[in-house]
């Protein structure tokens, strides 16, 4: 029995006494230091503000069409007897070149007639003068008085002058129809389409071909109300336009200037056409370099608008749902700025009113901002933490640099 207790008793009491002796270390340790929990104030991203005056840009699109389209048709009838080589789809011309031809035979001939007709007008106005002379001479021969119109013969003068002017106006017309047989370029142009050959008869009615003029091109870009406000459609002055396109994989800009305005609102669509011309777009009288603005082209615009001071830029995404900006003040303290919007774009808002010049714009993220909201920028002192800030006071410190590692 005793041995038994003895079993019980010894693990008992060594276990007992290691209980003790934990219980005593335990009140012997030091209770850690207690550091107060610091708050770092919310990084934010900002810049200062600057005021700027700026010149608004207007951007719109359009096709390229040009200024005169003309259908040929010939004054005459007859027979094609020649085609230019230039009258041909895509072919450039010079005003004044003969692009169809026809048959002239039967004009030449109207032309001798007329010709013959004048000869004999004037011959016989000629004759009827001198037959004046002679009766006026034969009258003061055996009359003092004056002589009648009639005996004269003035009625049969002004009959004859009469029939000489038909006579010419005759000549001049068949000279005119014969000169018709050429039908010529009425400007510098292009062929859009040519639909006659040789050998066909032509009359008044049909139509040769169409021509596009290639001296000035024109560019309808629709404008709406917004637009309007920026840009002075009825100022009277000249405003530039920058035309832009993909032209064989290649970006190509051409100059150009607003010279009108259709005046009328589309009632489709609700806007205003601005019509811009560019000279030269094809570059045949023209020694700049550059790719040749081709009828048909789709392209974009920016028109040079209206200037205004003192506007403050800043990037879109700084404006806010309500119309507010999150500004930084000068204690390091957000303000929730209530601006006026002049104008904002899909990249930049411009504000005029609402922000102080000493503020600074907070360009990053600030979740549930408010007024007086502490904050800290990049850079800043509070920006480092105190660990941080001894690692770099300690001159044994070695850096390595980002080759050496």
């Amino acid at each position: 029995m005793s041995g038994q207790l003895k079993k019980i008793g010894i693990p008992l009491v060594i276990l007992l006494g290691a209980v003790a002796i934990m219980m005593a270390l335990i009140s012997m340790r030091e209770p850690p230091e207690k550091k107060p929990i610091e708050v770092r104030a919310l990084l934010v991203d900002a810049k200062p503000i600057t005021f700027e005056s700026v010149s608004f840009r207007v951007e719109t699109q359009g096709n390229v069409v040009p200024k005169n389209q003309t259908s040929l048709t010939a004054q005459v009838a007859g027979i094609v007897v020649e085609i230019s080589d230039v009258f041909v789809e895509g072919g450039f011309f010079s005003k004044g070149d003969v692009l169809v031809t026809l048959e002239d035979i039967d004009f030449k001939t109207e032309v001798k007639l007329a010709e013959a007709e004048l000869a004999r007008a004037q011959a016989s106005l000629e004759e009827e003068i001198a037959r004046g002379k002679v009766a006026e001479r034969e009258w003061r021969s055996i009359n003092s008085s004056t002589p009648p119109e009639l005996g004269l013969r003035k009625p049969q003068l002004a009959r004859e002058q009469a029939n000489v002017k038909a006579a010419e106006a005759q000549y001049e017309r068949a000279n005119r129809n014969l000169e018709r047989t050429r039908i010529r370029a009425p400007y510098d142009g292009m062929v859009l389409s040519r639909n006659v050959d040789i050998g066909q008869f032509v009359s008044t009615a049909i139509n040769l071909g169409d021509i596009y003029s290639t001296d000035v091109a024109e560019v309808r870009l629709p404008l709406t109300d917004s637009d309007l406000a920026f840009v002075s459609l009825d100022s009277g002055q000249s405003i530039p336009v920058e035309l832009s396109a993909t032209v064989a994989g290649k970006r190509a800009s051409w100059k150009g200037e607003v010279v009108r305005n259709e005046g009328v609102l589309d009632q489709r669509n609700r806007v205003v056409y601005a019509v811009v011309e560019v000279k030269d777009p094809y570059l045949r009288n023209s020694e700049r370099d550059g790719l040749p603005l081709r009828f048909g082209q789709f392209v974009n615009a920016q028109i040079t608008g209206n200037s205004a001071d003192n506007l403050v830029v800043l990037p879109r995404h700084t404006l806010r749902l309500d119309g507010s900006i999150i500004a930084v003040t000068p204690q390091k303290e957000l303000a929730i700025r209530s601006v006026e919007v002049m104008r904002a774009d899909e990249n930049y808002v411009y504000i005029s009113n609402g922000l102080e010049a000493s503020d600074m714009v907070a360009l990053s993220a600030v979740p549930n901002p408010y007024n007086g909201m502490p904050v800290r920028l990049p850079g800043d002192v509070s920006d480092v933490s105190p660990d941080e800030k001894d690692e770099s006071d300690d001159p044994n410190k070695i850096v390595q640099s980002g080759s050496d590692l």
